[in-house]
């Protein structure tokens, strides 16, 4: 809001003195003159209608902030519950599978197994096992695959190997 009265007189025109206050000097009639007239200028400041304007900003601010910030936790949410919707799932698959083995471990074939490597076989089965500082057995032992029947000798290189399997034998 801005206050303003009468347009400051010009220069050249002359100030006609109020009844009741007359310069006394000729100074204060020139001090006068010089002076600027401070009533023309704008008030300086908040007015009402500036104030309304920034709590209307800052309000509109802080809306949207709230806004963004209820959208990133729902979608924070969101990705949470889509973890925990795999994580059920592996749970499940891992709960199915320790079901199994359960069943597994019940059979009597397997208690029988696990029994043999107590020892604890049946009365007909002779126990026995492999000392563990023996020796690895020959290449050429009975048994192996070197003296099995219709076994051949491989003289040639993994190459040859290979390209005799794509393209067949030069024979």
């Amino acid at each position: 809001m801005t206050r303003q009265t009468d347009a400051p007189p010009l220069d050249d025109e002359a100030i006609e003195p109020a009844s009741d206050a007359t310069p006394k000097t000729a100074s204060d009639t020139a001090s006068r003159l010089s002076a600027p007239d401070l009533s023309t200028l704008p008030v300086a400041g908040i007015t009402g209608r500036r104030m309304a304007i920034a709590l209307g900003l800052l309000l509109s601010v802080w809306i949207v902030l709230m806004f963004a910030r209820q959208v990133s936790e729902a979608a924070a949410a969101s990705s949470r519950a889509d973890m925990l919707v795999i994580e059920n799932d592996d749970q499940a698959a891992h709960v199915a599978a320790l079901s199994r083995e359960l069943q597994q471990i019940q059979r009597q074939r397997y208690i029988d197994q696990q029994a043999r490597a107590y020892g604890l076989g049946r009365t007909r089965e002779i126990a026995f096992s492999l000392d563990p500082n023996a020796p690895p057995l020959p290449e050429d032992a009975p048994g192996s695959a070197s003296v099995r029947l219709g076994t051949a000798s491989d003289d040639g290189t993994p190459l040859d190997h290979w390209l005799t399997l794509l393209f067949g034998s030069a024979d």
